[in-house]
């Protein structure tokens, strides 16, 4: 569904969640990134001058997506809309066009498009923009969770400037909820509110980086506590624990994070780093990726970079494999955990991986020559007569 603007309506406001009531309202309001939003930065400098050019926001939930959106909502003098890739289609899309092709409509000729969850598109539809981003029609902003390299076409992507969010730090997910806990007009600045230092520093930590999960934790944790008897909300460690449940997992088994687990895991263990390989192992497994495939790539490891260093490493591998398979998880955890450890503090030597893959080259690229008469076969009577096999010992 579109939308022409991401402000809720005052009347609405105290029905919003806290996480979409203390969104920025400017970039001085805005936490974080500062690598891409700092004093002099590109991106800053591009929606302080109201001249921005198509643009794909990349990062994980809860680093500021929306948020910029809103931001770039409120200071741009050109017309903004709002559709969301989920439930959004070409004809959706189509109307922003017209829209922004009516100068009554747009009388600045130029329109902004912001487009939440962009990898969830499919080609015809990422294709059905390309023409106005092309001509300055459509000011393209696309958000989202996946690597855009992987997810957004690469025509529309040569037409946009990709800018990557990460996870907020500690400090940026304690001043959020420090804001919200002062702020009269939009937080709880109104309630007598008391988060113990373990309650702030435990929210701050298991949020992982993702800002709105900080700021739900946070309000479910004030309207679930009643007042004492002086009329003070009072939010421990146990509270704070049991609001925010269990760290999630920002894992997906075919983007981005599998590979860049999985490409941590193999250097942790050719690196001799146990520790680091089983953290990217429980990571991995956490997140559910199959249990085949990590052993695959132990067994890999093994092979490729322990290789003749210490044989029986590829034994343990390949029997993990077996037992892994065998009593799936979560027992298998073990199996997989004990072939990486062996692998990672096994003495390296990928001489055989070497090996082969220059005989390879050999045989692809050189003349390969005929094989030696005397290690050649000789299966059928008379063949030795003609030198197969003569002189063998």
């Amino acid at each position: 569904m579109r939308q022409t603007s991401l402000i809720g309506e005052p009347d609405r406001r105290a029905k919003e969640p806290l996480a979409w009531r203390m969104a920025p309202r400017n970039l001085d309001e805005f936490i974080g990134q500062s690598h891409i939003l700092g004093d002099g930065k590109l991106l800053r400098r591009m929606i302080e001058a109201d001249q921005l050019s198509s643009i794909i926001l990349f990062g994980p939930p809860g680093t500021g997506k929306t948020s910029l959106a809103k931001v770039i909502a409120a200071t741009t003098q050109a017309t903004f809309e709002r559709i969301n890739a989920v439930t959004a289609g070409v004809k959706d899309i189509k109307a922003v066009i017209e829209d922004a092709k009516n100068p009554l409509l747009t009388p600045s000729g130029r329109a902004v498009l912001f487009i939440d969850e962009i990898h969830r598109f499919n080609k015809a539809q990422q294709d059905a923009l390309l023409p106005q981003v092309e001509d300055g029609t459509i000011v393209l902003i696309g958000a989202t969770t996946e690597n855009p390299f992987f997810e957004v076409n690469k025509a529309l992507l040569s037409r946009s400037t990709v800018f990557q969010l990460f996870p907020l730090t500690q400090a940026d997910i304690l001043q959020m909820m420090d804001y919200a806990l002062t702020d009269k007009e939009r937080g709880f600045g109104n309630l007598s509110i008391r988060l113990t230092e373990e309650a702030r520093l435990f929210i701050a930590n298991v949020s992982d980086g993702d800002g709105r999960r900080a700021l739900n934790a946070l309000e479910l944790a004030v309207l679930s506590t009643s007042p004492d008897a002086d009329g003070n909300i009072i939010i421990d460690l146990e509270t704070a624990a049991d609001c925010m449940q269990r760290r999630s997992i920002n894992y997906d088994r075919t983007g981005e994070s599998h590979y860049d687990t999985i490409s941590a895991f193999i250097k942790s263990m050719r690196g001799s780093d146990p520790d680091a390989a089983v953290f990217y192992l429980a990571r991995a497994l956490k997140g559910g990726e199959s249990i085949e495939f990590l052993a695959r790539r132990i067994m890999i490891c093994a092979a490729e970079d322990v290789g003749m260093a210490n044989p029986n490493a590829l034994l343990v591998a390949v029997a993990a494999y077996q037992g892994a398979v065998a009593v799936g998880m979560p027992e298998a955890r073990i199996l997989l955990s004990e072939a990486a450890v062996m692998v990672a503090t096994s003495p390296k030597s990928n001489a055989s991986y070497v090996a082969i893959n220059e005989a390879m080259s050999d045989v692809e690229k050189k003349r390969t020559g005929e094989i030696p008469m005397h290690i050649r076969n000789a299966p059928v009577k008379g063949m030795d007569q003609l030198g197969y096999g003569r002189g063998y010992k």
